[in-house]
């Protein structure tokens, strides 16, 4: 079974709470140090083929007055979590926020958080400072996502084990957990391929055709913009030596979607490795499906000023312009101004889009 890290995590929090008690008693300032996240600090790792986390430090003192209470709700925090997890108990981000949303005392007319948006930053600072996932601090983030496919999960939760056959979930398919790491593991994995489609409708389509079963492949819906716990997963799944295939709308959302699964993203630099999946690659659809099938010709939409922009900015990161079929692709949509969403394959016939993903992967016809 998949090992707990949140001893680890616990270890980590007594290093951190013991380390500040020492500098009090020493008669010094406790100070926290992490690395800065900001943009000037996130870095394209060229050869791991992620985004990446810079090694600029940022350093909170507890006497300093600008830093002091950011100082103060980052160990309020760490103490909250060290208790989550002694009690083996789980709380999404905005119920730590509440059991810390309190006054500091009668007479100090002030709370240790008014919004969560002071509460957030400060726990990814945990992560980076401590170099854990908020997972491991019994920390749950949003579950996003469906799967489908050969595969079996055991599931400890509650203190009970479960084993849940991926291949027997009908209509609905499984919901993917924000932490699939801790008491959770992947086996009997007996697919050829993960096929990533962003529209759950499209998902459910491939789905009641049985395309999964008929491809022996892992069909998983992110649902939109991909939750951290759907691309922890999909990292797994190809740690385990599955291609990852994407399958998109040719739109700013669909190109940004798949990137954050591709190189990771600004936001989550911190995560490297541990969220991305380099070696995913774009299935469709693309402009050139234009092209290949005549019908699409009469099924493109026109380019909204954020499709253009996005474009545009695209083809200025380096991640994305070292690839000429990307540069190609890109400047097609400029010049154009047109896009296509996946759902336009259903127009011939709504069992096209099965067909389409074959012939594609058949002819290994894929973006980078």
């Amino acid at each position: 079974m998949s090992e707990r890290k949140d001893a680890d995590a616990k270890k980590k929090l007594e290093v951190f709470g013991k380390g500040i008690l020492e500098e009090v008693e020493k008669g010094k300032s406790p100070t926290f140090t992490t690395l800065s996240r900001s943009r000037s600090n996130v870095k394209y790792d060229e050869k791991a083929g992620v985004l990446m986390l810079g090694k600029n430090p940022e350093e909170r003192n507890f006497v300093n007055v600008a830093q002091a209470k950011r100082f103060m709700q980052t160990v309020a925090i760490a103490s909250k979590c060290y208790k989550f997890i002694n009690e083996n108990l789980h709380t999404s981000i905005r119920g730590l926020f509440y059991q810390l949303k309190y006054s500091l005392g009668e007479d100090v007319d002030e709370n240790i958080f008014n919004e969560q948006a002071e509460s957030n930053p400060l726990i990814e600072d945990l992560e980076v400072s401590l170099g854990v996932k908020r997972e491991d601090l019994n920390l749950n983030a949003n579950r996003k996502g469906v799967l489908a496919g050969n595969l079996k999960i055991h599931d400890t939760f509650g203190g009970e084990h479960q084993l849940i056959d991926a291949a027997k979930q009908g209509r609905s398919g499984w919901a993917i957990p924000s932490d699939v790491d801790n008491e959770i593991e992947f086996t009997d994995v007996r697919a050829k391929y993960v096929l990533v489609v962003e529209k759950d409708a499209v998902w459910q389509r491939l789905n009641e055709d049985g395309f999964w079963k008929k491809e022996n492949c892992i069909l998983i819906s992110p649902q939109g913009q991909a939750a951290r716990g759907t691309r922890r997963l999909i990292r797994k799944l190809a740690d385990k030596g599955l291609p990852i295939y994407v399958f998109n709308d040719c739109d700013a959302w669909g190109w940004y979607i798949y990137w954050t699964i591709k190189t990771g993203s600004i936001n989550l630099a911190y995560m490297g490795k541990e969220i991305a999946t380099p070696e995913a690659k774009f299935l469709g659809v693309t402009m050139e499906d234009i092209e290949r099938y005549d019908f699409l010709k009469k099924m493109t939409m026109k380019a909204s000023e954020v499709d253009i922009k996005r474009a545009q900015d695209m083809l200025q990161y380096p991640w994305i312009n070292r690839h000429k079929a990307w540069v190609e692709e890109l400047n097609k949509v400029i010049k154009t101004k047109t896009k296509l969403e996946q759902d336009t394959l259903q127009g011939p016939k709504l069992t096209f889009v099965g067909d389409y993903i074959r012939e594609k992967i058949a002819a290994k016809r894929f973006l980078p």
